[in-house]
């Protein structure tokens, strides 16, 4: 069972087990004191519906609310518009930065990312310590979704599309509510929630988007586990000797030092690797000319730090620093990093290999003919840029990986699709 669904069921247990509760009989009353609300109200999760809706309605309620175009402005945009569910619920396309808006001609600012293996993804914190028994190792920022972290669940993270001017472009809350109210589905959503759920417009809204979250927590659709690396890993298939070569590099520390931040091993409870530690990471990414936001030589996205988030623009530190995705799947995208800057694979190892052995393949020359290196970030941030392994090196080293080598590493990438049949 997932973190939101035994949340939302602690909710229900905590209302039962705060009735249980008794006062020593020597306390004695006390006069003014107001009584004490129950811990559960006001908690994201608690039940504060007349009814409590199952898990299984609630999912397929937001099954059927994830490919509804008629909840953006435009008519014509859906959750599944930019997140297929036949493309492992990323993009279908090879677009930097997705088309949307009441017109569907207004260009975002960032790629749509999967949202496969986001099940266990820890709300956003500054200081983040792994459950291995060490405390002492502070891995920084981690957790959160979107690119920038800032969303602490599914369900908040639901909330920003729907209402982004750029994407489906809903005013507010009310109008996705009213877009419910007359939604072919809106009796399954009376059904689910309650005959006098539309009656509060903020609760409907809350509730709409926790069945998106429940539906995102469905494992046969967002976290299957059945990749051929999965197979593997159940010792069910064999790796070839090409994709056995690719995951020893990924591993070493010395080659690719890919498993640093997305972990490729079991962890020591058993669970399956989600190829990601959640954490977020300056590496310098190029400038993407091809996002109309860019044309503004004043504008950065330095994720962390803002535009879009701002509630840490003054942690200058943290400027320039995204989230590491998960790799599963990755192989089935043809745009890559937070601004789609690479189409391939190839090209986004060649790039973490040659940063700094050769910058000036992947960055601009000025006037004067020096690379500007880390163009999409303002040089007051370029020490925030991660310089471990491979990113330790400098012009006229030798790459950490060779042509062959990152093939190697992108047949084992591959086998991270999931859907493999044995």
């Amino acid at each position: 069972m997932k973190p939101a669904v035994l949340a939302f069921l602690s909710g229900i247990a905590a209302l039962f087990l705060n009735g249980c509760g008794q006062q020593h009989a020597d306390a004695g009353p006390i006069a003014s004191a107001e009584p004490a609300k129950p811990a559960y109200v006001g908690a994201t999760y608690a039940p504060t519906l007349k009814q409590q809706p199952s898990v299984a309605a609630m999912t397929a309620l937001g099954r059927t609310m994830f490919s509804d175009p008629s909840l953006s402005a435009s008519g014509k945009m859906s959750c599944a518009t930019c997140h297929s569910p036949e493309h492992a619920f990323g993009p279908p396309n090879n677009l930097a930065v997705q088309l949307g808006g009441k017109e569907m001609n207004t260009l975002g600012t960032r790629a749509a990312p999967s949202l496969r293996y986001i099940q266990n993804v820890p709300a956003f914190t500054e200081h983040f310590f792994d459950d291995d028994g060490d405390d002492s190792i502070d891995a920084g920022p981690t957790g959160g979704h979107n690119w920038d972290g800032r969303a602490p669940s599914t369900h908040d993270q639901a909330r920003i599309p729907l209402l982004s001017a750029h994407e489906m472009g809903n005013a507010g809350p009310a109008e996705v509510v009213e877009k419910l109210k007359r939604a072919g589905y809106a009796a399954q959503f009376r059904q689910v929630f309650g005959a006098d759920i539309f009656d509060d417009q903020e609760q409907a809204f809350k509730w709409a988007l926790m069945a998106l979250e429940v539906f995102q927590e469905s494992p046969a659709e967002f976290y299957p586990y059945n990749s051929k690396y999965d197979a593997f890993l159940r010792q069910q298939t064999r790796l070839s000797k090409q994709e056995l070569r690719g995951l020893q590099l990924f591993n070493n520390p010395a080659k690719g030092n890919c498993a640093s931040c997305h972990i490729s091993a079991i962890s020591p409870s058993g669970a399956f690797p989600q190829f990601t530690d959640y954490g977020l990471i300056a590496i310098g990414v190029p400038r993407n000319k091809h996002i109309p936001a860019n044309a503004d030589p004043k504008y950065y996205d330095m994720g962390l730090c803002g535009p879009d988030r701002t509630d840490l623009k003054d942690k200058t530190e943290y400027c320039g620093m995204f989230k590491t995705p998960s790799l599963r799947n990755v192989a089935t995208r043809k745009v890559f990093f937070h601004n789609g800057a690479f189409t391939s694979l190839e090209q986004v190892i060649k790039f973490y290999v040659e940063r700094d052995t050769q910058p000036q393949k992947w960055y601009p020359k000025a006037k004067d003919g020096i690379v500007m290196k880390y163009d999409d970030l303002p040089p007051a941030y370029h020490g925030n840029v991660n310089v471990e392994a491979p990113f330790d090196r400098k012009p006229g080293d030798r790459p950490a990986l060779t042509d062959s080598e990152i093939k190697d590493v992108v047949a084992f990438l591959k086998t991270l699709n999931d859907g493999y049949k044995p």
